[in-house]
């Protein structure tokens, strides 16, 4: 696969190879559900969206068994209504593998607090690009959500590997966007719903005016993290680099989405990284990292000061 050629040194794939991309796990949480439901339907739900997820293919790209993407989908549902109409959260990880090691670095960690969607045991999972909508907004509301993540999923992973490379998929999360179903029970998809939502995050990731952001992702996985086991010193400004760049563009374009959905979840990393930096790398990061992520400032200088 062009975006992965430093895993091998030569490939052939024949025309019928058609290796999914992902290797997702679908938990369906449904504790906060009075015992008036039948459980039995969201295991159902379960089982679903885990073949959604893992049989469809997204990309026409063939993947190898050790490049698929690894990923969970949380979908805990909160209450279900008479007419089979579900209010839920949904949590988001993906991860991908650091260049010659075991370690997975995240590329996604995050949840979307507002999933709103109808489901009758059984009913079919269905997807369609060019009918977003579908025949009726709440039932085509889970599917749109989970193709809309996916793509998000993919615009990373290949963001991570190439320049730029997740275009194509963000692209394809803003139509998700831009067709959304609609109904009154609804939100996530417009503008007005929110500063922190899937409409924003796909605008922050379409809108030229913070290209930047592509770059500072290519650096910090595969210019950083990808080089620590050749040249983990200078592997380590990469990160730096990279981090240095996330904080210009957050003073440049104070609370966008992207700079807080970028920094979900990496501390521990990020302390990991620089943990064995020199002292002047290390204040540089507590510095850096402390305006990035405010919520864990106090551990950056306690971890590495």
């Amino acid at each position: 696969m062009f975006k992965k050629l430093f895993y091998i040194t030569l490939l052939f794939i024949s025309a019928s190879a058609s290796a999914q991309e992902l290797q997702a796990k679908v938990a369906v949480l449904a504790q906060q559900v009075g015992t008036s439901v039948d459980k039995s339907t969201f295991t159902t739900l379960q089982n679903q969206l885990t073949d959604f997820l893992n049989k469809r293919k997204w990309t026409s790209d063939a993947f190898q068994a050790s490049e698929k993407i690894r990923c969970n989908f949380i979908l805990t549902i909160q209450s279900v209504d008479e007419n089979n109409v579900c209010k839920a959260s949904l949590a988001i990880q993906a991860a991908r593998p650091v260049y010659n090691s075991s370690y997975q670095t995240a590329l996604i960690n995050y949840q979307d607090a507002d999933v709103t969607f109808k489901y009758v045991q059984f009913q079919q999972i269905e997807f369609n690009e060019n009918r977003v909508q579908g025949t009726d907004a709440l039932t085509a509301n889970l599917p749109a959500v989970f193709a809309y993540y996916v793509y998000m999923v993919l615009g990373f992973d290949y963001d991570s590997f190439s320049p730029k490379g997740g275009e194509q998929f963000f692209s394809k999360a803003q139509n998700i966007v831009n067709n959304a179903p609609e109904a009154k029970e609804i939100s996530g998809w417009k503008s007005f719903d929110g500063v922190r939502n899937r409409y924003w995050l796909a605008e922050n990731l379409m809108n030229t005016k913070y290209n930047d952001i592509h770059d500072i992702i290519y650096q910090y996985y595969r210019q950083g993290l990808d080089n620590m086991y050749q040249d983990d010193a200078s592997a380590r400004e990469n990160v730096l680099e990279a981090l240095s760049a996330l904080q210009d563009f957050n003073q440049q374009n104070p609370n966008t989405m992207i700079e807080q959905f970028f920094v979900q979840g990496k501390s521990q990393e990020c302390i990991g990284i620089f943990k064995k930096s020199t002292p002047e790398d290390r204040s540089q990061a507590v510095q850096i990292l402390s305006t990035l992520d405010v919520s864990n400032a106090a551990n950056y200088k306690q971890q590495l000061q």
